[in-house]
């Protein structure tokens, strides 16, 4: 795994989330700026899939790669699926499903650090 990506993805996210917290808090729904941010680190993650897949087939570790590539395919749909719900819900709980999706990436990024770490001890 590419530590800078995850790093980008990670600080991205809680970004994201503090962003939508405000907006939880101010009781106002997701506007073009937040889904612009979730644009931002969507294609952050679809990098680090690409790199993901890449350093796999590369590696000597015993990462287990449908489980690993799994991950990084499912951190890459969180955000997608939340925004369209959150589109299709225009009120305070589709502002609260970002936040979800926000707080899901960063669960996820960490147990795909987990999987990389664990396979090279």
């Amino acid at each position: 795994m590419n530590d800078w990506v995850m790093g980008a993805v990670l600080v991205l996210s809680v970004v994201t989330l503090v962003a939508v917290a405000v907006l939880l808090v101010r009781d106002e729904t997701a506007g073009d700026p937040t889904f612009v941010l979730l644009a931002v680190v969507e294609l952050v993650l679809l990098v680090q899939l690409v790199l993901g897949v890449v350093r796999l087939a590369a590696t000597d570790r015993d990462v287990p790669g449908v489980l690993f590539v799994s991950y990084l395919v499912g951190v890459a749909l969180v955000l997608p699926i939340g925004a369209f719900w959150s589109l299709a819900e225009r009120s305070r709980a589709g502002t609260a499903v970002l936040a979800a999706a926000a707080f899901t990436v960063i669960a996820l990024e960490v147990r795909l650090w987990g999987i990389w770490v664990d396979a090279g001890a």
